[in-house]
This record gives structure tokens, C-alpha cells and sequence, in this order.
């Protein structure tokens, strides 16, 4: 596989699809849905967004997306685990069985508690881009624990909230749904694609929390 020939796919069976979608969109990076195995041929990069992570993995077994996935990953695709996309990347899920286990991270599901204890707030991921990032965390696992060769991207209070190894990033929060770009570009350049240049903040002043509804086809 040339990951710098293509595009990057999102996982298309729950979540923020057209979230994610859109967000590539604005940084010139070609992305498309992926709900069959076929649909990963040709793609430099694979998000699994945010959503229930115990019907996700349900859903990858029913689609027979899980071996596909896993082959692709042996052939070279980056990989980014956004909420319940990291804890099903996780290789320990604690008190609990882990779904394909590629980085060497513990997470804790639902570590903040319930949908209503779902938060924002703003920090620093200097690696990522150099002012602070708005996060929006929603029943957000937490990272606890990192093994070798993995990097902490971003640490908060008492665990890592975003974190990274040669092939697979992973983010607890949501950065479909803020107006920040800077991890979507840089998933991207880890996949070895050119992207559109951004300013300090990596904000898009043209981005709503309604923005995706253009792209989607249910609405």
C-alpha cells in the first residue's frame, strides 16, 4: 500500500461520520465512508469515531470489518481512535475484554460517568498545534496508562487524553465537534498527506456545530 496515495476513510456504522467527514473537507484532504472492507483499498488513513463502543465492535464483527481492518494495519494504514474509537483500539480495557488491542494503552470506559456529566474545556498539545485547543469530552473514556513506544500527546489532571505510537493516534474527546482542525491536520500529515495551511489556533471561522448537515445524505 503508497499511504500517500490516498485518502483517509471513516468508519461509517455509528457516530460521528459526517462529522469527521467534514472536518477533512476543510483541510483539502479527500475522506469517504467505510462501511464494507472493500472500501478501505487505496486509503492512507482509517478514523473510527466516537459512539457506544460495545455496539461498534458488534457492528465490525456483522460488517466483517474487524480482519479487514487488522490486515490493512499489517499493510501499513495509520489508524485514529476518537472516544469509543480509542478504547476499541486500546490493547487494555480495564475490567473489560479489548476489541483489537494495536496500541499499547489502558483506558478506563467511561471514566467521567454519564452523557450528563459530558464537558468542554481548552488545552495545549504543543506536538499538535502551538495554542490552546477547545475539546469537547462526551462519556469520554480516560488513558491511564502508556507502554513502550507509546507517546502522550496531551495530559490532563490524572490521564492522557490523547496519545500516539509510530501508526495509530488516539483522542478521548470529540474534535469533529469543535471548530478545531489541528488534529485532523495532523492525522493527516501522519498519513503522509498535504493539507491546507491553518493559522496558530487551527480554527475554522466558517465552522458551525451544524456544518456536517450539508454533506449528509439523511438530512
Amino acid at each position: 500500500m503508497n499511504a500517500a496515495a490516498g485518502g483517509i476513510g471513516v468508519l461509517d456504522l455509528q457516530g460521528g461520520v459526517q462529522e469527521h467527514l467534514d472536518h477533512l473537507r476543510r483541510i483539502g484532504v479527500a475522506g469517504r465512508p467505510v462501511k464494507h472492507a472493500a472500501e478501505l483499498a487505496g486509503l492512507a488513513g482509517l478514523i473510527i469515531p466516537g459512539g457506544e463502543s460495545t455496539c461498534l465492535s458488534r457492528l465490525l464483527t456483522i460488517f466483517g470489518l474487524r480482519e479487514a481492518i487488522e490486515q490493512a494495519y499489517c499493510n501499513g494504514l495509520k489508524l485514529w481512535g476518537t472516544c469509543a474509537g480509542a478504547i476499541l483500539l486500546a490493547r487494555e480495557n480495564i475490567g473489560e475484554t479489548p476489541y483489537f488491542g494495536l496500541i499499547d494503552i489502558a483506558v478506563n470506559r467511561n471514566a467521567f460517568g454519564s452523557q450528563l456529566d459530558s464537558f468542554n474545556r481548552e488545552a495545549r498539545a504543543l506536538k499538535v498545534a502551538p495554542n490552546p485547543i477547545p475539546l469537547t469530552f462526551i462519556r469520554a473514556p480516560k488513558i491511564v496508562r502508556i507502554g513502550a513506544g507509546v507517546q502522550a500527546l496531551l495530559k490532563l489532571d490524572d490521564y492522557i487524553a490523547a496519545a500516539e505510537d509510530d501508526q495509530i493516534l488516539v483522542t478521548v474527546f470529540h474534535p469533529e465537534l469543535t471548530p478545531s482542525l489541528a488534529f485532523h491536520r495532523y492525522f493527516a500529515r501522519k498519513c503522509g498527506l498535504d493539507v491546507t495551511e491553518a493559522d496558530d489556533a487551527g480554527l475554522d471561522p466558517d465552522w458551525t456545530p451544524q456544518s456536517w448537515t450539508r454533506f449528509s445524505p439523511h438530512i
